[in-house]
Order: structure tokens, then C-alpha cells, then sequence
């Protein structure tokens, strides 16, 4: 599933090719796709033709796009999903789900999505903030995270650091890719112990959160399939600056230890055994 830097670098695309924009006609090809928009596609095309997009905002994995209505569109990309700008005269792509043409016969945005686990939905009155999403952290690239807060949070917790990293309500936007790539930095297992680690060694990783994120941005995300891709329909390359995920048995690059793969909440993750000690004692 896409993490924060995929998300991020579709909506710094979406910022430059929509915002200022006035929606024409939307069409939705597939009701999977808007079924978090309960009042159905009808409703959807209805409440959005004849809006300007004001511009395009992220909260975590999440998109959101204000109007001039004081509406929003949600977007969620789930496992597949893609946002994509596209010439209207452009052939239609397999697993085109809706699409959304602007009234100045410009490139429109298409989402294309082969699993249909991501969606749109118009959230009303939530411009500023959709309702939808409030209850999800801020991400560390936020000015306006608290980096005390969180410190002070993930030490009370008694769960694995890597878990807490994942924990959405907590810090938003860190997946599975780079809360290996991170704490491969800071050198901790992801099974450590939350209520075990000191306020500086949460401070230390919280900045190696941000160090991967920053990078991955830069470098337009990791893909690893077609699937992800930004607006342009390019991919990322930060897969060849990964330190740990998806490098099991290949030597660790600070001591050449043969990486180890373990599995975790249904996935994988992937550590250095001599930089990362797993924890004497497990958590109780």
C-alpha cells in the first residue's frame, strides 16, 4: 500500500494540474470505487459538477481535495489505486474507475485502481479537515506535529516500537516499508518493548522517520510493481536507496551481516541481526 512519500508526491502532481480548476462532468465507470460515498454515483457526479478545485491537502495515506462549495473529495489509493492526468482524447486505461473532466478542456484526472481497494467520496463540509479523516494522527513531515507529544505517547504504550509506528491514530503516513527502513537507522528491532526505550532513543527515531520520509519524497517513493505511479504515470526509485526492506540474506550496508526476514502482522520485516538485536525479553 502506498506510505506517505507515494502519497505525497501525487499530491504535490495533483497541486500543479487541478487546483484552481472547475469540474465539468464526472463520470464514474465502476460504484466500487465511490462506495464510501453512500449517497451513490448519481449523488457523486451531481454534487461536484460546476466546483473549483481550491487545491489538494494530505492527511497520512489520505488525499483530500477542497472546494468552493466547502465540500472536499476524498481520495484513498488502497493497494492499486492511481491518480492520474491525463490528454481527454487519451485511450482509456484497463481499469479506469472515474473520471473527472474540467470545464477548461484541459488534461482531466483519472483514477485507475486493478484491485478496487482505494475510493473517492465527497465529504461534506470538509474542506478544511474532512470529518472522515480527523481522527487520524498528523505525520511528522506536519509543522504542526508534536514531537513531545508522540515521545511522550509511544512511551506509554506497552506494545513493539514497529507497531506503534504503524499505528495510524499515532503518527500517520509510516508503513511497513519505512518503519524498517527507519529503524534499521536508529538500530532497533522493531519488537523492542514501547515503555522500554528512553525519551533521547524515541527522539532518535522519530528523526530517522523523518530523514526516510524526506528522502523518499525527493526520490518520488518506492515502487516496487507498475501499480504505483504518480500523475505522469512515472514511477519512484527509492527502492535503490532501501537499507533493510526487501533485502533479506543481502549484506547489511553499515556491517555486512546478512539481512534477516521475519514475519510480522501478516507481513514481513526485514532487520539487520547484529545492528538490530531482537530484545532479551519479549513484551509481556
Amino acid at each position: 500500500m502506498p506510505e506517505l512519500p507515494e502519497v505525497e508526491t501525487v499530491r504535490q502532481g495533483l497541486a500543479t494540474w487541478v487546483a484552481g480548476r472547475r469540474i465539468e462532468q464526472v463520470e464514474v465507470r465502476h460504484p466500487r470505487a465511490i462506495r464510501r460515498h453512500l449517497p451513490g454515483d448519481v449523488h457523486f457526479a451531481a454534487v461536484l459538477a460546476g466546483r473549483t478545485v481550491t487545491g489538494v491537502s494530505r492527511r497520512g495515506k489520505y488525499l483530500w481535495l477542497p472546494l468552493d462549495s466547502g465540500d472536499a473529495i476524498i481520495a484513498h489509493l488502497g493497494m492499486s489505486g492511481q491518480l492520474l492526468m491525463q490528454p481527454a482524447d487519451a485511450p482509456d486505461e484497463t481499469h479506469l474507475r472515474v473520471r473527472v473532466a474540467f470545464a477548461d478542456d484541459g488534461p482531466e484526472l483519472r483514477f485507475v485502481d486493478q484491485r478496487t481497494f482505494g475510493g473517492l467520496s465527497v465529504s461534506e463540509g470538509g474542506a478544511a479537515l474532512p470529518t472522515e479523516i480527523s481522527h487520524i494522527a498528523r505525520d511528522p513531515m506536519d509543522p504542526l506535529f508534536d514531537d513531545e507529544a508522540f515521545v511522550a505517547a509511544l512511551r506509554r504504550k506497552r506494545t513493539e516500537v514497529k507497531r506503534a509506528l504503524l499505528d495510524q491514530t499515532l503518527i500517520s503516513g509510516v508503513g511497513n516499508i519505512y518503519a524498517d527502513e527507519a529503524l534499521w537507522r536508529a538500530g532497533l528491532h522493531g519488537a523492542r518493548p514501547t515503555d522500554a526505550l528512553t525519551g533521547p532513543a524515541v527522539r532518535r527515531l522519530l528523526g530517522h522517520v523523518r530523514d526516510v520520509l524526506a528522502e523518499a519524497i525527493v526520490a518520488g517513493g518506492t515502487s516496487f510493481d507498475a501499480l504505483y505511479v504518480n500523475v505522469n504515470g512515472e514511477s519512484g526509485y527509492f527502492d535503490r536507496a532501501l537499507n533493510a526492506y526487501g533485502r533479506e540474506g543481502q549484506p547489511c550496508h553499515r556491517c555486512g551481516t546478512a539481512l534477516r526476514r521475519e514475519q510480522f502482522m501478516n507481513r514481513s520485516s526485514y532487520s539487520c541481526p547484529r545492528c538490530q538485536p531482537r530484545p532479551r525479553k519479549p513484551l509481556r
